[in-house]
């Protein structure tokens, strides 16, 4: 993967990226985004600033704006 749009994305979720300047997912994002997607479990160490919240929150965005059923999640 060499950018968001790569991960198949709900389209407003993939223009606010856009609209942030998020064009390239880190290295950490690359590998948890489609395992999180897959709903698959992840565990990753990175260093501050390398995008570790983007990683666990897009996904979980991603979940919530799929299904309209979903009123909220406990994290």
């Amino acid at each position: 993967m060499t950018t968001f749009q790569d991960f198949a994305l709900p389209e407003a979720l993939q223009h606010k990226l856009d609209a942030l300047g998020f064009d390239k997912p880190t290295p950490v994002q690359e590998r948890a985004i489609p395992a999180a997607l897959e709903h698959r479990d992840i565990l990753g160490s990175a260093q501050t600033g390398t995008g570790k919240t983007a990683a666990f929150s897009i996904p979980l965005l991603t979940k919530i704006m799929n299904h309209a059923d979903v009123y909220g999640i406990i994290v």
